[in-house]
């Protein structure tokens, strides 16, 4: 039987082959603790449009795992992901409001910016992930929250720490780390917005400020504000390093589908789709039953643990034709990388415009670049990415003939 928490070597590397053979054979799968391992794309798709029934309010889940009341269960049954209504309709209307259309397009420029600095600064041999992917998101959601530069340096850690604490098991260094990140982010938070309640930003552009100030329907606890914003940076940070990187890396590995979007860059937006798809940043979801239920002939009772494995359900046959076949083509391409019903990603379409940029422009300065040995996979079952992608980077000969080096 498949142990989520005892997975079998070299799953967290390369969990797709597990995946493949559980929607062969066990599509769902009961956990030694009681829980499900829930896989086809069908049942993942109407447990996350029915929250009546599955529910994703985690106090009965976390406080054992992280104990009632420290500082990790305060933010992750606090947080936006891991609530339901009233106050996942609160902090979500508010966040949304933010997040109009017009208020990305007017964020397009900046990001452009943000990865053409980067990108002209990259050295010949560099690591993709410390040096591109990884800093994209973190200045982009610094932007959102108007985070000054100079105080960033710690949030990437602090982001890692408390999101490496949702996997299924935990050394006591991880708890720790944890802990410590979110005591830390919170006294960073409650400085941050005393700052800003002294000197609002543009409730149109500054997210920060308009979370503090709320909507018509009321404003937000101290503690849910900072725990939402913390939300905001990790939920943000870490799948959108993923993105970026997981992309780069099968484009390099599969270089028939690189040629394809090179010649053809109107694919850029449907290869950012299949990248969510094949290689999900975000690779668990979880729900809670409220009442005893049926799930694929079997019988689940109330107050079970479900674990969503969207990385399994973005590979169901029953869902996608040749579903192990990279294909920056494919039409149509109904994922569930974002999750979906009330409770699909607040972030996605800022999510996809930082994936849809970043790629393609390194495509255009480096068209040519090579994926060296040694890269390295994130070490989480949770998220999948690289926490290593050293490449070795070939200028455009177009670029260099017009002067425009590289470093």
């Amino acid at each position: 039987m498949f142990d989520l928490a005892n997975p079998p070597d070299g799953f967290i590397e390369n969990p797709f082959p597990h995946y493949d053979e559980l929607l062969k054979k066990s599509p769902i799968t009961r956990q030694p603790d009681g829980s499900y391992l829930i896989c086809k794309h069908a049942d993942l798709n109407t447990i996350y449009r029915d929250t009546t029934i599955y529910i994703s309010d985690k106090k009965q889940a976390f406080a054992p795992k992280f104990g009632p009341g420290t500082p990790l269960y305060e933010h992750h049954t606090t947080s936006l992901v891991f609530n339901d209504p009233p106050l996942h309709t609160r902090v979500r209307r508010i966040m949304t409001a933010a997040l109009t259309p017009r208020a990305l397009a007017s964020m397009e420029p900046g990001l452009i910016a943000v990865v053409d600095e980067l990108l002209e600064r990259m050295p010949q041999s560099a690591d993709l992930i410390e040096s591109f992917a990884s800093v994209i998101p973190i200045q982009i959601i610094g932007n959102l929250l108007d985070i000054p530069l100079e105080e960033r340096t710690p949030l990437r850690d602090w982001s890692l720490a408390i999101l490496g604490a949702l996997e299924p098991t935990l050394t006591a260094q991880q708890l720790h780390r944890g802990h410590e990140a979110v005591r830390d982010f919170k006294a960073y938070l409650q400085d941050l917005i005393a700052r800003r309640r002294a000197a609002p930003g543009d409730p149109e552009t500054d997210v920060l400020t308009r979370l503090i100030n709320g909507d018509a329907a009321g404003q937000l606890t101290e503690i849910e504000l900072i725990q939402n914003c913390i939300f905001i940076l990790n939920a943000g940070h870490e799948t959108t390093t993923n993105l970026i990187g997981n992309g780069l890396a099968l484009l390099h590995d599969h270089p028939d589908q690189k040629a394809l979007l090179q010649n053809d860059l109107s694919l850029i937006e449907g290869a950012v789709e299949e990248v969510l798809r094949l290689r999900s940043p975000n690779q668990f979801g979880n729900r809670e039953t409220t009442k005893d239920v049926t799930i694929g002939g079997q019988q689940i009772p109330a107050g079970t643990n479900l674990h969503l494995c969207i990385g399994a359900a973005n590979r169901d046959p029953d869902a996608f034709p040749n579903p192990t076949i990279f294909d920056v083509a494919r039409r149509p391409n109904r994922h569930l990388a974002f999750a979906a019903g009330p409770h699909v990603c607040v972030g996605l379409t800022l999510a996809r415009m930082e994936g849809r940029i970043a790629i393609e422009r390194f495509l255009h300065r480096f068209p040519d670049y090579e994926i060296l040995p040694g890269r390295c996979a994130g070490g989480r079952i949770r998220f999948h990415g690289y926490a290593h992608l050293p490449a070795r980077l070939w200028q455009d000969n177009a670029q260099e003939s017009t002067g425009q080096q590289g470093a």
